[in-house]
């Protein structure tokens, strides 16, 4: 089940381009932003953004580090810089109409981006490596896959 108070997006980059979407419903309608979405019940915020952006373009990529986190009183989003895997990246005919590379500057210097990727790309072109990476804490009362820590 999905909910709407997590939801996930990604930074991916694919040779010095990030991956686009076009949107199709919502205020975003019509507009590019970062891929994602809701974090299903019982699911891990990083299976979902990986699990978003192959349902979403075809590709397989991975959580590295979480690069930013918005929080709203109704709800929070992650933002992930990826890791690309495998894929040729295509639109899903249904949540988006299209699939763009795009360099960061080439993104935000469109209008037809949303306000949030925007913002989320400027700080990108300002400080790449301003992320928390993905820790190695291992912990005695949870399993593996239970749980996540980045920045330990």
């Amino acid at each position: 089940m999905s909910n709407r108070f997590y939801a996930v997006c990604g930074i991916l980059d694919i040779d010095g381009k990030i991956l686009f979407v076009r949107h199709t419903y919502g205020p975003a309608k019509e507009r590019i932003l970062i891929p994602g979405g809701y974090v299903k019940e019982g699911e891990l915020p990083t299976s979902a953004v990986k699990r978003e952006f192959f349902e979403e373009t075809g590709v397989n990529a991975e959580a590295e580090s979480v690069f930013a986190v918005q929080f709203r009183t109704e709800q929070w989003i992650i933002v992930f810089k990826l890791k690309y895997i495998s894929g040729e990246p295509h639109s899903d005919g249904y949540e988006n109409s299209e699939v763009l590379l795009l360099t960061p500057q080439e993104a935000v210097e469109r209008p037809d981006i949303t306000n949030m990727s925007r913002a989320i790309l400027k700080a990108y072109i300002d400080n790449v490596d301003n992320t928390l990476e993905k820790g190695d804490y291992r912990s005695i009362t949870l399993k593996a896959g239970e749980y996540e820590i980045f920045g330990v």
